[in-house]
């Protein structure tokens, strides 16, 4: 495994951030567009233009597969459609808020799986971290009763996906081609969904232009840029830095409906999301709070930090 410095992660946990930046700012759009197109049948078009997109800016990536490529991005891609679809399918049996929240645990999931795995606990500034952003996830989500329902199961099923999908890419980034990896497996969640879609959903007549605008939004930036970005930085941060970091996602996602879609924000919400910020900082930071610690002789971060 390659040695990481401190300034290589925080470099490669600002780039996420903005992935979840992306994400968060995008979600208004789809969610207008889901409207008009069935959610797997967006997928469909959403990941294989996505695809195409890194075909056509490196067409020898198809030419450089080994079998190898092809298993580690093809695991990656499965676990990522089950997040997108065990979400897709329970967002229809629960309550949006209840669905945030679940999804949200897959922080959580992270680090257990991790320090189940590895058999270490991941440092006490990290595990304040994911306390936080999961009380923060909380206070923005949940707003009525705590019982678990059929669609609760069904979006806790989407954020083990998720957390798999989180460490998968953690494994596999640092053995592989971050341009193949995130091509295979955008290309594993189109084909998948593609499948799926005739099954459930009814294909429009013709595509609405809040369906066109929103793909021409998620394609590129939110998709391709952004499991490239995700591919590439997990190969000098770690799965627990990711899942906390992404905790941001509703955080922009309810500034940007603020900002752009009327809506309101509560002191809850805000507290919410202070607390993710919160969790997301001394999560990000905490190579440099215990620097003196953290670092070796040579100024050099060991190769993973949990």
């Amino acid at each position: 495994m390659h040695r990481v410095t401190y300034w290589q992660q925080l470099l490669a946990d600002f780039a996420l951030i903005l992935v979840a930046f992306v994400w968060g700012a995008t979600f208004v759009i789809v969610k207008d567009a889901l409207g008009a197109i069935g959610p797997f049948y967006f997928l469909t078009i959403r990941f294989f233009l996505a695809a195409l997109f890194l075909v056509a800016v490196r067409p020898r990536v198809l030419a450089g597969i080994g079998r190898r490529d092809l298993l580690a991005g093809g695991v990656i891609g499965v676990a990522l459609f089950a997040g997108y679809g065990f979400q897709t399918v329970g967002l229809q049996y629960t309550t949006a808020a209840n669905a945030g929240f679940i999804t949200g645990l897959s922080v959580v999931m992270v680090p257990v799986f991790t320090a189940v795995l590895t058999r270490r606990m991941p440092p006490g500034l990290v595990v304040i971290g994911v306390v936080s952003a999961t009380v923060g996830l909380g206070l923005l989500s949940l707003e009525g009763g705590l019982g678990i329902s059929y669609g609760d199961l069904l979006i806790f099923c989407c954020a083990v996906g998720y957390a798999v999908h989180i460490l998968l890419t953690g494994r596999f980034a640092p053995r592989h081609s971050s341009f193949t990896l995130a091509t295979l497996q955008i290309g594993m969640v189109g084909l998948l969904s593609a499948v799926i879609a005739p099954w459930l959903e009814t294909f429009p007549q013709r595509l609405a232009p809040e369906v066109l605008w929103a793909l021409a939004a998620t394609a590129i930036p939110a998709t391709s840029l952004a499991f490239l970005i995700q591919t590439k930085a997990q190969q000098f941060t770690s799965p627990t830095h990711t899942a906390v970091i992404f905790t941001m996602e509703p955080v922009f996602a309810g500034l940007s409906a603020w900002l752009w879609g009327g809506e309101t924000l509560t002191a809850r919400q805000l507290a919410g999301g202070a607390a993710i910020v919160f969790g997301m900082l001394i999560t990000v930071l905490q190579p440099l709070i215990t620097l003196p610690r953290w670092r070796g002789a040579d100024g050099r971060a060991p190769a993973k930090t949990s």
